[in-house]
């Protein structure tokens, strides 16, 4: 076993190889951009080195830094992880030309699954079904187009390099192809840099069924059952699972012989997936399955398939790098129960999925599992840490497993229910939507499930009264349990002359919203909407409910959907509302603790004139320009917010601010 590695990968794939590393007594190495320099994967791991600036043609996509950091530091074998590097047989050769282990397959390997049609060809002469189509080198836009009229429309033309769904369009009728190829062309050439294309048959009702496949350097290669990723939305997996829902043992047997087939084909060593895309027009049946592509690396998904088999699939790697032969042989290799992962995402489904950027100000995932199920969550940030521009916005995969489908798939409802994240935007509501739709429940999933169901599954329906009360509860500080032992502080409700109470201000989608919250003397908390409602109904609450507040914001979490609403600051709502006016009002209601100036004092700009405790915290408040006091309040005084704090004699505009 080796005795220090490097990653050559940041975010949750890090993370994850650090603990099976750790586990198994192996150090580790770390690399970093500057985005990346506070990150969770440099503090986990033993040693960190710098390799560049942010965007990752600098820094993670720079395999001479990556190697020199391996050498700098001692470490025996690189872990590609996922992405960046991890299927360029280019970097591989340089990693074993330094003297250095590649933990994963050989570069001969990597090149002949790296191109789609070379692939589908020596997987045709393995004896691996391949989809019907054109995967020949000839480019010519009228061949392509003939090809395309003997496939049968519709068809769908695909990048031959990469992956990840980029490069590729569905075309219905002959008349669209031209324009469809050319848009593949130029997203293929901007990703991948090459621009050639397959043109396949377009299967009517796809499913996307993979196998994970395992070699290692004696020629011994196994599977370990299959994985449905068919929930995808712009070709992009959204919740996997393993096994694959429907599946018979004549297709399992017929799916997995085949994967066996492709890996050994190519002497394959470590951990890798052969995708295929099924025809599940008539149901699952085992002649109408066909390769599609071989990803040789460690798949995002890879969790699922642990969670049925009980094995560390990077433990695999690192010990088949190292030289050992597989840990088990096909028959020890069991299936049991059913597990589902879920990507949590910074993006706004309801905005075609848009990748959304921000500080995660709040970040809680359920401390137990559901009962009946075993949880994990794999992430690669904490609370605090932003969601850069640079890098996939995935926030964390959640996975669950349990002893059937059902139970499995009501786990991860528990579990996304109870997620909570503030501070940008997520697709919790989303997975939520999609773990609950019928087909989806049912197992009757395909690639187009989430386009055709887009819309309800994508809908986020507005703010209850309830909602918005909760916020506002949230917004204006009230706490469920005294802040000490002090019997006063205990009294909630309590006030001199009057009930305590304020308005809150919030904003959501351009609405300005006034709440009116007060604490009854038994500790609870009425709530009422005034504008733009003005609304009668008092919502009482017990305690505050799930809800988060962070700078100029609070989110009021219910079940796996987050409502923010923005806080205007009260003072500088002061600063506008009594702007022309002589008057300098309290923006809060609280107890003037002290009162630094008299009637008469010429006060200058910026000066203090009184301390306001609210919502047990002090703020002082200062004169807003130079002038004299014609009225101050009582030191002591308990008041309301907008009561009158002091009267300038010059007829200055006033206003309260904090410092």
């Amino acid at each position: 076993m080796f005795a220090k590695i490097l990653i050559a990968n940041r975010g949750e794939i890090a993370c994850r190889v650090i603990r099976t590393a750790r586990k198994l007594g192996v150090r580790t190495v770390a690399v970093y951009s500057d985005a990346d320099a506070k990150s969770l994967h440099v503090e986990m791991a033993d040693d960190a080195v710098h390799i560049g600036a942010s965007p990752v043609s600098e820094s993670y996509l720079r395999g001479d830094k990556i190697i020199a950091a391996a050498l700098a530091t001692g470490a025996g074998a690189i872990h590609p992880g996922y992405g960046f590097l991890s299927e360029n047989p280019d970097f591989v050769d340089h990693v074993v030309a330094a003297g250095l282990t590649f933990i994963g397959p050989s570069a001969a390997s990597v090149r002949a699954m790296g191109l789609k049609d070379a692939a589908k060809l020596l997987m045709e002469k393995a004896g691996v079904p391949v989809v019907p189509g054109y995967h020949g080198e000839a480019q010519e836009i009228v061949l392509l187009a003939s090809k395309a009229r003997e496939i049968g429309y519709p068809v769908l033309i695909k990048a031959r390099a990469g992956g990840g769904g980029r490069g590729m369009r569905r075309v219905e009728h002959p008349d669209h192809f031209s324009e469809a190829l050319s848009a593949a062309r130029r997203e293929a050439k901007a990703a991948f840099g090459d621009d050639r294309v397959l043109v396949e048959k377009y299967v009517d009702k796809p499913r996307h069924i993979e196998v994970q496949v395992f070699g290692d350097l004696f020629g011994n290669v196994v599977h370990l059952y299959e994985r449905d990723c068919s929930a995808q939305r712009r070709h992009q997996k959204v919740i996997e699972e393993a096994p694959a829902p429907g599946m018979t043992e004549a297709l399992r047997e017929a799916m997995t012989d085949a994967a066996v087939k492709a890996a050994k084909a190519i002497s394959y060593c470590g951990a890798g997936t052969i995708e295929f895309i099924v025809d599940a027009s008539q149901g699952l049946e085992a002649d109408r399955f066909w390769f599609m592509e071989m990803n040789t690396r460690l798949q995002v998904e890879h969790p699922v398939t642990e969670m049925i088999t009980g094995i560390d699939l990077v433990e695999w790697q690192l010990r088949v790098a190292s030289g050992e032969k597989l840990p088990k042989t096909q028959n020890e290799i069991t299936l049991a129960g059913h597990a589902f992962e879920a990507r949590v995402y910074a993006e706004d489904a309801a905005k075609g999925f848009l990748p959304a950027t921000g500080t995660l100000h709040h970040l809680k995932f359920p401390a137990i599992s559901p009962d009946g199920a075993t949880m994990r969550v794999e992430t690669g940030v904490r609370e605090g840490d932003a969601v850069s521009p640079y890098y996939d916005p995935m926030i964390a995969k959640l996975v669950v497993h349990g002893k059937d489908r059902p139970a499995a798939l009501e786990a991860l409802g528990k579990v996304l229910a109870g997620t909570e994240i503030a501070g940008t935007t997520v697709n919790t509501g989303f997975l939520a939507a999609l773990a609950a739709d019928p087909d989806f429940a049912a197992g009757d999933v395909d690639t187009g499930l989430i386009e055709r169901h887009r819309e309800s599954l994508t809908a986020v329906q507005p703010p209850s009264g309830e909602t918005i009360a909760a916020a506002a509860l949230a917004a204006s500080g009230a706490r469920a349990e005294p802040s000490s032992d002090d019997p006063w502080s205990a009294l909630a409700g309590y006030a001199h002359f009057h009930s305590v109470a304020r308005r809150v201000h919030l904003l959501r989608g351009g609405t300005d919203i006034t709440v009116r919250v007060s604490v009854q003397p038994d500790g609870r908390f009425g709530v009422r909407l005034e504008a733009p409602y003005e609304s009668t109904n008092s919502h009482d609450f017990r305690a505050v409910p799930r809800s988060a507040s962070w700078p100029g914001h609070v989110t009021v979490f219910e079940g796996a959907i987050g409502y923010t609403f923005a806080v205007p600051d009260p003072l500088s709502r002061a600063d506008e509302a009594q702007a022309g006016s002589a008057s300098l009002r309290a923006p809060m209601p609280g107890l003037v603790k002290l009162v630094r100036v008299a009637v008469g004092d010429a006060v200058t700009k910026g000066q203090p004139l009184l301390i306001l405790e609210a919502m047990k915290m002090e703020h002082t408040i200062v004169a807003p320009h130079d002038g004299v006091i014609a009225d101050i309040a009582m030191e002591g005084a308990q008041v309301t917010d907008g009561v009158v704090l002091a009267r300038f004699a010059d007829e200055t505009r006033a206003a309260a601010k904090l410092v």
